[in-house]
């Protein structure tokens, strides 16, 4: 009996002090976390803290535990399946440290390149490529890591045997699998690379207006005008066409069209339009112009081109220039709104008044062969529309 709990207290008192020793390493580790977090910005060190800690804190008590193993008298099957499991716990506890410092490092590359610039093309094409390429590189530490996890076991490693003996069916079957994952992986790749999008930038996808907010390693996600989210594939961006309004500059022109009267006084317009363009914040001063564009039988078509910073201040832009204008054309010149003309001539009205009391022959609009009396047929009398024989 006393040999009996000899051996449990040999197995139990490195395992309780593991414990302790674990619990207080892992609490003492994530405070440590906590308190880099908030310096993580401006210090490096605090950046390192924060990156390491975490994955440290779960890393440090496996270690205990496989040091209090190898001090406990267990069965040695039993021990060497628990260090199996141990040694698990530790590949991928790396393959967490890994992938944190890949976003670390991804981080600290977005701080120091800020988007909420006036001109912010190179930072948004450096963000792009940073954020992209992060989510790759993370994504293949994290397969790599699994990998070799599930690589210790021996049924596992037979699988990849038999895999690599019948690899052409199986090959083939695998990439048809993995066609959509490996083709948003290279799609992800080449905007990295190639860039046809970036964060921020301006897009019409499928009729939607709308900003970059997040590019992902499978989709993109694009912010619609009125705070609607599309989600699309990466793989969309590079087979199919897209509108990009921001690919070399975020500076855009805009147009503003009125129809107007032929009489529309096209200097005064052009000098107003002018005036409120330079009484505009939003207006760049690059391009101020107004054309008569195209005409008809009834009116004109003038085209006022502005130009602006980027899209959102264009839109504002044009619509003060289109709401001035019109304020400006009723208040000032009236006559050159568009009207609708109707020319009536003397020569025009006599004949609609000698259309209008000509009396209409009886005898034209009697059809062939109709049967007529003679005795019942009278004469109109043209002053009083009275028949004739009453006129008296």
């Amino acid at each position: 009996m006393r040999s009996e709990w000899t051996h449990l207290a040999a197995i139990a008192w490195p395992l309780l002090v593991a414990l302790i020793l674990g619990i207080a390493v892992h609490w003492s580790l994530r405070a440590l976390a906590r308190a880099a977090s908030r310096r993580a910005r401006e210090q490096m060190r605090a950046r390192i803290a924060h990156v390491v800690a975490v994955p440290a804190a779960v890393a440090l008590p496996l270690l205990f535990l496989s040091l209090a193993l190898n001090a406990t008298p267990i069965d040695p099957d039993l021990l060497g399946q628990l260090r199996h499991w141990i040694a698990i716990g530790g590949m991928l506890c790396l393959t967490w440290l890994a992938a944190r410092a890949v976003g670390a490092v991804e981080e600290r590359i977005l701080l120091e390149h800020p988007v909420d610039v006036e001109d912010n093309l190179a930072a948004r094409r450096i963000q792009t490529q940073a954020r992209v390429i992060s989510r790759v590189i993370q994504a293949g530490v994290v397969l790599v890591g699994v990998a070799l996890a599930l690589m210790t076991f021996p049924q596992v490693r037979q699988i990849g045997a038999g895999l690599l003996a019948s690899a052409g069916i199986i090959g083939l079957i695998a990439g048809v699998a993995a066609q959509p994952v490996f083709g948003n992986l290279i799609a992800g790749l080449q905007i990295a690379l190639a860039q046809p999008i970036r964060l921020d930038d301006v897009v019409i996808v499928e009729g939607e207006w709308g900003r970059i907010e997040e590019i992902t390693s499978t989709y993109v996600v694009v912010r619609i005008w009125d705070e609607r989210r599309l989600v699309v594939p990466l793989q969309w961006f590079i087979s199919n066409p897209f509108q990009n309004w921001t690919r070399t500059s975020a500076q855009l022109l805009g147009t503003v069209f009125l129809w107007l009267d032929h009489r529309a006084p096209i200097p005064a317009i052009r000098e107003e339009l002018q005036r409120i363009c330079e009484a505009d914040p939003r207006w760049d001063r690059r391009v101020c112009v107004t054309q008569i564009t195209e005409t008809d039988k009834h009116t004109i078509e003038v085209r006022l081109l502005v130009s602006a910073r980027n899209s959102g201040e264009l839109f504002d832009l044009r619509c003060a220039v289109r709401e001035g204008m019109l304020a400006f054309l009723d208040a000032h010149h009236p006559q050159a709104l568009p009207r609708v003309r109707n020319e009536v001539t003397d020569g025009d009205a006599r004949r609609a008044a000698i259309h209008a009391v000509a009396p209409v022959a009886h005898a034209s609009t009697q059809s062939p062969g109709a049967e007529t009396d003679s005795e019942t047929t009278v004469e109109a009398d043209l002053d009083t529309g009275l028949p004739s024989g009453h006129a008296q």
